[in-house]
């Protein structure tokens, strides 16, 4: 078979296709979406083929290693001459997922996706593997606007980002990292973000607010609008205050949801000027903390303990409010004989989809979208 430059874990069998076979992929009938879960013991990855015709692509390798596909990789094979078929390509929204990936492969796809019209990369439940090759002189991998990375590890540690940083182009503007391994990023390497707007670290209960001033390069995110720590481990929001500060980033929208966070603190913290939305919900407060902005376009203290309601010498001056979901909302709208419990009416917080399934920065942009 002859040796040619991976298109990724996916799109590597088309270049050297045997044949077509309807499973393990299935193409919709508008030929728009694609799946591949290729958990088989011996898979047939060439019915890929079909999913050529996609936009929007999920591949599963099925927890297996890719290190075989290497043998397939010629590095002095010049990805050029692949060059008009990649371009003809639907593709702009790929899922590749359930694997183990050299780390030479996975550049390498990067390299000829350089090619390609996608836009959106998701990469999920990946170990990246080995050795990571040098850094090329210019980004040639592809022009994306959003990047999300779910449970990847990387055998290069915290100097992960800034590598695969290197082989992307200019203007990412949405950057997700959930269950990461490492967020200890090597700032001194990392090159500036000029044109991220959004940063979502949600899931990350580990991070901590010590680990976040270690994730926010000082300077590195000068433009940013969006940021979301939605169950991230943080405890007070004045000490994601001063970590702000720290990394000099200035963000628009703030989700603190779903984190522990404590009342108490001194008001002594500088928020960032532009800040309009701040998220406190499902955050387990029993009373509004102190410190918050003197002033806010969007408050969201819904499903917290607030006993009481909160005294408007306790609050910002606030566009608007949510307090839904508190306890002293549902003893003043129940009674004894009409109880949530009795009644069989379920509470406005148990068991939410915002509670438990959406990301941080879906929550804060539904929470925001109609008062920013």
């Amino acid at each position: 078979m002859e040796r040619v430059p991976c298109l990724l874990l996916l799109l590597l069998p088309l270049l050297c296709i045997s044949g077509a076979t309807p499973e393990p992929c299935e193409l919709d009938d508008d030929d728009i979406h694609c799946s591949c879960n290729f958990s088989d013991p011996q898979p047939d990855w060439s019915s890929a083929f079909q999913c050529m015709a996609a936009v929007d692509v999920k591949i599963h390798g099925g927890g297996r290693s890719l290190e075989q596909f290497l043998k397939r990789v010629d590095p002095d094979t010049d990805p050029r001459q692949y060059m008009d078929m990649v371009k003809a390509l639907r593709l702009r929204r790929l899922t590749v997922g359930g694997a183990q990936v050299p780390a030479l492969l996975l550049f390498g796809v990067l390299r000829v996706l350089g090619y390609s019209r996608v836009k959106e990369l998701t990469l999920e439940d990946l170990e990246v593997t080995g050795t990571t090759p040098p850094p090329p002189l210019e980004a040639t991998g592809p022009a994306l606007t959003t990047l999300r990375l779910h449970n990847v590890s990387w055998a290069t540690g915290g100097a992960w980002l800034s590598q695969l940083q290197h082989w992307l182009k200019p203007g990412l503007k949405v950057l997700s990292i959930a269950q990461a391994h490492s967020l200890a990023f090597s700032c001194e390497q990392v090159r500036i973000f000029r044109d991220l707007t959004t940063l979502d670290l949600s899931d990350n209960p580990g991070l901590g607010e010590r680990g976040l001033i270690a994730a926010l390069c000082p300077h590195k995110f000068p433009n940013l609008q969006v940021l979301a720590l939605r169950n991230t481990g943080m405890e007070t929001p004045n000490g994601v205050c001063a970590a702000l500060a720290i990394g000099a980033v200035q963000p628009h929208q703030l989700d603190l949801s779903h984190n522990s966070l404590r009342a108490s603190g001194a008001p002594s913290c500088v928020w960032p000027s532009v800040l309009k939305s701040l998220n406190l919900s499902f955050a387990g407060l029993e009373q509004v903390p102190k410190g918050l902005p003197a002033k806010l376009s969007v408050l969201d203290l819904s499903c917290n303990k607030l006993s009481r309601e909160p005294r408007p010498n306790e609050l910002p001056q606030v566009g608007n409010l949510s307090l839904n979901g508190n306890p002293f909302l549902t003893l003043e709208a129940s009674s004894p004989s009409e109880s949530t419990m009795n009644s069989g009416v379920v509470p406005y917080c148990a068991g939410s989809p915002l509670a438990v399934g959406m990301s941080g920065t879906l929550a804060l942009l539904q929470g925001a979208r109609g008062f920013v």
